[in-house]
């Protein structure tokens, strides 16, 4: 395991979450002349882009985020994303956060395993927050936060030798193996199986620095080359023109991780039959973790700098539903496994030697009470978010 993974994992899950709401804001705002006060609008969505991108890269929380550790546990990172999604005015109930979640994984998943090599995860990474800078353009207080993290990230990533970089992703697919939700936008374009596996092409242009599969080469012991072998492949494969840039600013030329939402189809995500491959997201955690003090401790500092911004005055909160009626995330509400419905505790991240230790006496799984008040006011009738990814 690489203690290395982190960062990666956090950012560019992050970078997926901000894609889904982004273009399902976009897709219900209403213009600001015309919109009733319990309706979206654009500049709503503006700031709540602005907002959640400012808590995602508080500087403090990078610095955590940073240190060398090793990767926690799928129910410890999901608390910092439902703290993260309600860093602002937006409200989602459990079922909502659970598909935003499930949409979110599968996307950065699919994207690691197609890294033609193991080092192309930092130009995913790269990719995502080149899309988060363009949500802030406007925002130049933010957009030196965004580029202080990729300052970090260059810093501790580009000394990085191949077989750091190939633990890096071994741990990530760990991390991801027993996920298997089905995605509509993938199943839609064949790259996913009925049973939520992906399919892996076979075509394609080969990882930089290799060359295309064809040859053999046998060599004696002197080095010198004394035989060649043609062979066929399958694959209709091709050399890459150039280098992904790992510089501030460049061409990325690798697509994984840019924004599949800036094109104009629906966003949804169907489980896999009956059997939805939920339990995977929560059996996790039934064995208790020798390593849940820690967790519990690095919790406390990172939700430390993750503020729930509560509607102040007579301001109210937006109710945002990730599903197409409010009757389907009524229903996903219901139907969602007893293994995933934890007990609640309140977690506060505060500095008081007390409530440190109180978190680090619970050993079993980590739980945390959920922020978001009753559903009131804006956003009632924001139905139809997700309508097919």
């Amino acid at each position: 395991m690489s203690a290395r993974t982190l960062p990666l994992l956090f950012l560019n899950l992050g970078g997926e979450m901000l894609y889904i709401l982004d273009q399902r804001l976009r897709a219900q705002s209403i213009p600001g002349e015309k919109a009733r006060k319990d309706e979206w609008t654009d500049v709503d969505r503006k700031r709540v882009m602005n907002d959640i991108i400012t808590t995602m890269f508080n500087k403090k929380f990078m610095e955590e985020l940073f240190k060398p550790q090793e990767l926690y546990s799928k129910k410890a990172l999901r608390t910092v994303y439902d703290r993260l999604a309600h860093a602002s005015i937006m409200r989602l109930n459990q079922a909502s956060m659970d598909k935003l979640y499930d949409l979110m994984t599968m996307a950065f998943k699919y994207q690691v395993l197609l890294c033609p090599r193991p080092k192309d995860i930092l130009l995913v990474t790269f990719n995502h927050l080149d899309a988060i800078k363009d949500f802030i353009r406007d925002s130049p207080g933010i957009l030196n936060q965004v580029d202080e993290t990729f300052r970090q990230l260059i810093e501790t990533y580009s000394c990085l030798s191949a077989g750091e970089f190939q633990l890096i992703r071994q741990t990530l697919l760990i991390f991801f193996q027993d996920m298997h939700i089905r995605v509509s936008i993938f199943l839609k374009d064949k790259v996913q199986n009925s049973n939520g596996r992906f399919v892996l092409p076979i075509s394609g242009p080969v990882p930089w620095g290799t060359e295309v599969p064809g040859l053999i080469r046998i060599f004696n012991h002197n080095g010198d080359e004394v035989k060649r072998t043609e062979f066929t492949t399958d694959g209709n494969y091709v050399t890459p023109q150039r280098e992904g840039s790992f510089d501030l600013y460049g061409d990325r030329v690798l697509k994984l991780g840019t924004n599949m939402y800036s094109v104009s189809r629906p966003v949804e995500t169907h489980m896999s039959g009956s059997s939805k491959n939920l339990a995977s997201h929560a059996k996790e955690n039934i064995v208790p973790n020798p390593l849940a003090k820690e967790e519990l401790n690095f919790l406390a500092r990172l939700l430390g700098g993750l503020e729930i911004k509560e509607p102040g005055g007579s301001e109210t909160g937006f109710r945002l539903n990730l599903f197409t009626t409010d009757e389907e995330e009524e229903h996903a509400a219901l139907t969602r496994p007893e293994e995933l419905s934890y007990k609640v505790i309140n977690i506060e991240a505060t500095q008081e030697p007390g409530r440190r230790a109180e978190l680090s006496r619970i050993l079993g799984e980590l739980e945390v009470a959920d922020p978001r008040p009753a559903s009131s006011g804006k956003g009632e009738d924001l139905l139809a978010l997700m309508d097919g990814l």
